[in-house]
Parts: structure tokens; sequence; C-alpha cells
């Protein structure tokens, strides 16, 4: 009796300690959702709120965030931007990936290394850096700067996750590809690429997300016009606040939850494909 209780014990505490860290990494995001249906412009549950008074909650922080001007534009900006980066963040990444795993590459470890440094650099550094070499360029305050500089913190996350999925690469493939005549594009393309898609794809995601997130690198480089959904809510943080801020992070909480599931199936189906 003894020896088969303990087990289940020491079970049943483990799912109740990852339960508390779990509410208390959570906890602190999901107030948000309710907080953003508040009728008074607050940033606290009112009392009628409390009492689960249905004139107490409200649609009316993201009616104004859906009919601002502002926001509006600081959305279109961070698709353009975001997708823009996106784009050259996976060619590279991809490229720079499949390079440095060919075991003729010299010095693959170093090169790797300087290819990831943005992601262990502090954000500051990186954008304060970007911003003089822009500035310098001409290219200050515009769009340009700021995709190529996305660009920059979002190729190390193609880099990572397409090296992960090319460890698992069956290389004898591409030498049964040329022995039938295939030639390395057409190996790339019709046996490679399909078989290493979901990290590319994983990839590009997170670069995505890195780049919707991104508030340092606007706040150095970015004007008006360059302004992003992270750029609004911080100047709607220090300029007016306004619950439509808890409006868009239940947005952007939703745009995560949906980009970690996408993850999670495109690993689970390469993980099938290997």
């Amino acid at each position: 009796m003894m020896s088969g209780t303990r087990p289940k014990f020491g079970r049943i505490l483990y799912l109740g300690f990852c339960t508390l860290v779990f509410v208390f990494l959570v906890a602190p995001i999901i107030v948000i959702v309710p907080l953003s249906f508040n009728a008074e412009p607050y940033f606290t549950f009112t009392e009628g709120m409390l009492r689960l008074d249905p004139d107490a909650w409200s649609l009316r922080w993201y009616r104004e965030i859906i009919f601002s001007e502002a926001w509006v534009k600081s959305f279109v900006n961070s698709i353009v931007i975001g997708v823009s980066a996106t784009v050259l963040a996976t060619f590279f990444g991809t490229l720079a990936a499949l390079g440095l795993a060919s075991s003729a590459i010299p010095a693959r470890r170093a090169i790797m290394g300087m290819i990831i440094s943005p992601m262990v650099t502090p954000v500051i550094i990186a954008a304060a850096g970007m911003f003089f070499f822009y500035s310098e360029l001409g290219l200050g305050q515009t769009h340009l700067s700021i995709i190529l500089a996305h660009t920059v913190l979002g190729v190390p996350f193609v880099v990572v996750t397409v090296t992960a999925t090319l460890a698992a690469y069956d290389s004898t493939l591409n030498h049964a590809a040329a022995s039938l005549g295939a030639g390395p594009w057409t190996t790339f393309r019709r046996i490679q690429f399909p078989l290493i898609a979901p990290g590319v794809i994983s990839g590009s995601l997170f670069a995505f997300a890195a780049s919707f997130d991104e508030v340092v690198v606007i706040l150095f480089m970015g004007g008006i016009e360059q302004r992003t959904i992270p750029r609004q809510m911080w100047a709607g943080i220090r300029e007016q606040i306004s619950p439509a801020i808890l409006a868009i992070a239940t947005f952007l909480i939703v745009f995560a939850v949906l980009l970690l599931l996408t993850v999670n199936w495109l690993r689970q189906r390469g993980e099938a494909r290997a």
C-alpha cells in the first residue's frame, strides 16, 4: 500500500507545483482580457464588473481602436514591416542554414555565432548601432531601414530552426537524386525543401513575431509615419493612458496563442515526416 501511495502522492505534488507556476506566469497576462471589456476608462475591475452587471461590460475600447486612424495605420505598418522583414529573414536565414549544414564550410561555429549574435545582444545596443548606421546611409526614419533592421533581428530565429531541422535531414537523398540526374536546384525544390519546410515555416513565424512585437528599434529609428502597434501602445502609455491598450493587448495575446499552436503543429508534422 505504502509503495503505491508514494508515487501517486509525488505525482499530485508535482502537478500541483506545475499548476502554481503556470498560474503565476499566465495570470498577469490573462487578467488583461476581461479588463479590456471595461465600460469605464479604468485599468481596474469596477464594482459592476465584479457583480457581472451587463452595463459594466462593453466593447467600447475595441470600437475605438477599429475606428481610430492612428491605430489602423499602426496596424498596417506592423503588417507591412513584419511581412517584408519575414520574407527577407526567411530567405537569408534559410540560405545561411543550408550553407552552415555543409561540412566544407570553414569556421562554421564562428560564423554561426556571428549570425545569431543579434539574438543574444541587448536590443538597445543593436538598435543604437543600426540607428547610426542607417542614418549615415540617409535611410533614417524610413520603412526600408526598419524592415532591414527587423530582418537582422529575425534571421537568427530562421537559422536556428532550419539548422535544427537539417540535423535530422538524410543527406543521402541528395546523392540519390544526383545519381538520377537531378541538378542541385531540382533536388532542393523537390526533395530537400519539402522535408525541411516545417522548420522554415516555424522560423518565419518566429521572425514575424519578433518583428511584430519589436519596440526598441522603432523608438530609435521610426518616425510618426513608421509607428507600429507596439510603438503606438508605448505612446498611449506615456501620452494618454487609455484602456484601448488593453484591447490591443488582447489581440496580441490571441495572436501569440495562435502562433504557438501553429508552431507546435508544424513541429509534430515535421517529426511525423522524419
